[in-house]
């Protein structure tokens, strides 16, 4: 059983506070109570939902904010806390998913699965345009 409180968590009956994150990556959702202050990059790797491309997965920082690879859109959810969050957030970049608390309930969605600064081709083949 739980009790809901006024700011939309949940009180679970062991007294652990829940939110609700509701993950979009494409066409699928995955809706997912999580405890309240979890990291967001912790918390989407252990339900399978991983930030990374392909390539990223072994390359990154491991959540230290410094490879900038976890990237996710926040659609609904705290605003960006540091100024240069707001400034990304305002030329439309992506905010890093291993900086975000879960702390109110809250909409993401995973960004496009390819490498940081990768191009694709005018043909849309999926081919880099680089020569």
């Amino acid at each position: 059983m739980t009790d809901v409180d006024r700011d939309g968590a949940d009180r679970t009956e062991a007294g652990t506070e829940t939110v609700s994150l509701v993950v979009v990556d494409g066409d699928e959702r995955v809706d997912l109570d999580v405890e309240r202050g979890r990291n967001l990059r912790r918390v989407l790797l252990d339900a399978g939902l991983s930030p990374y491309a392909a390539a990223t997965r072994r390359l990154n920082c491991g959540g230290r904010g410094l490879c900038a690879t976890c990237g996710v859109r926040v659609r609904d959810g705290p605003p960006a806390d540091h100024w240069h969050d707001r400034l990304a957030d305002r030329f439309g970049y992506p905010r890093l998913s291993c900086q975000i608390a879960v702390d109110r309930p809250m909409t993401v969605s995973l960004v496009d699965k390819r490498v940081w600064g990768g191009r694709r081709s005018e043909t849309g083949d999926g081919e880099s345009d680089r020569n």
